[in-house]
């Protein structure tokens, strides 16, 4: 096999909300000059959709035509900023990363026809030279020949914590004990749904990222990339 035949690389970061994959992962796709998928954005964009749509939630059918034809992008800034979310021709970058927004996307993740219609479009940010993959099943369902396979977690306080003062920096009106309580709830149906349940990969490196510098958990993910 020669090298141009060799599969792009995916470096598969998955854990709980909270746990510090976005920073690291966007972290590290630009360090090593890589496209980046958000998979959490997808979910989070549909779950947007259906809710200005007036869709309930529980109706899978409904919910799963609105994730076949919702239109997502993601804009990147010239300035390095943050990535923005498209859907349906509406900047919903804000409106998207709510405790709210999270917890329709964590419902609607657990319905299988939804899951299978963004399957494609995830499966599609694979291009050279690597890929960074976020989300909760990319090293067990999405790319599961993925080159390298992550798994971030991090205590619920902890993870409560940074989502305040993430929300808090944004001006969003949330309180502590309000997003611990959400998170405890997003984690458990997220460990115990039926299709794709959140667990690391088989032969992930687990890291705990609790009282962690950034700077460190960046630099240990890096190195699982270099060392290969």
């Amino acid at each position: 096999m020669t090298k141009s035949d060799k599969p792009v690389p995916v470096l598969a970061i998955d854990g709980p909300s909270g746990s510090g994959k976005g920073t690291i992962s966007r972290a590290v796709a630009d360090a090593l000059g890589w496209h980046l998928l958000d998979s959490g954005a997808l979910y989070r964009a549909v779950g947007y959709a259906a809710s200005m749509a007036g869709i309930d939630l529980s109706d899978s059918a409904a919910v799963t035509r609105c994730a076949e034809t919702t239109k997502i992008t993601f804009r990147d800034l010239k300035d390095g900023g943050e990535t923005r979310v498209i859907v349906n021709g509406h900047d919903a970058t804000d409106e998207i990363r709510t405790e709210t927004c999270g917890a329709a996307a964590s419902a609607i993740a657990a319905i299988p026809a939804v899951r299978t219609a963004l399957f494609d479009k995830q499966r599609s940010f694979r291009k050279a030279p690597g890929l960074v993959a976020d989300g909760r099943d990319m090293g067990t369902v999405v790319f599961t020949d993925a080159t390298y396979k992550i798994f971030l977690t991090a205590s619920a306080d902890e993870r409560a914590r940074r989502r305040y003062k993430q929300l808090k920096e944004k001006g969003l009106a949330v309180t502590l004990s309000s997003l611990l309580r959400e998170i405890e709830a997003r984690d458990e149906r997220d460990a115990t749904r039926k299709v794709a349940p959140l667990r690391p990969a088989a032969g992930a490196l687990i890291i705990d990222t609790t009282g962690i510098p950034v700077a460190e958990v960046i630099a240990r993910v890096l190195t699982v990339v270099h060392t290969g």
